[in-house]
């Protein structure tokens, strides 16, 4: 049986404190920078640029289609939700990633779904 030496504990023990204890990337207010809300206006903006988008690679006419690249009429979130930058843009990456058929149950006339990405205050978080 090896025996292992007080230095060889020490030094992985010094490795193990500086990887466990270091800041995470992409940690919320990493590098000291706060945290930034999210625009309504601005991100309704670029999501409708998003959804107009989806709806003519994707071939859909649907109402919400129509409004995406017509008149995105929201700009205001629901009182009292606080989403962040980061949400918003998690939304947007989760809407174009979407394959057309995905993307199809957002836009629907009926019954139409949302991403996770994009429900940024669900009604049990109230």
């Amino acid at each position: 049986m090896t025996r292992v030496h007080a230095s060889e504990v020490a030094r992985i023990a010094a490795v193990l404190l500086l990887v466990v204890a270091a800041p995470t990337v992409g940690d919320i207010g990493s590098c000291g920078a706060p945290p930034d809300d999210l625009d309504p206006a601005k991100f309704f903006r670029a999501k409708a640029e998003v959804e107009c988008e989806r709806c003519v690679a994707c071939d859909l006419a649907t109402a919400a289609c129509v409004r995406a690249c017509n008149d995105p009429a929201q700009t205001e979130l629901e009182v009292g939700c606080y989403p962040l930058v980061h949400d918003g843009e998690a939304c947007l990456d989760a809407i174009e990633a979407s394959p057309c058929s995905t993307f199809e149950t957002f836009v629907a006339d009926q019954g139409a779904s949302i991403p996770t990405e994009c429900n940024f205050c669900p009604p049990e978080a109230r």
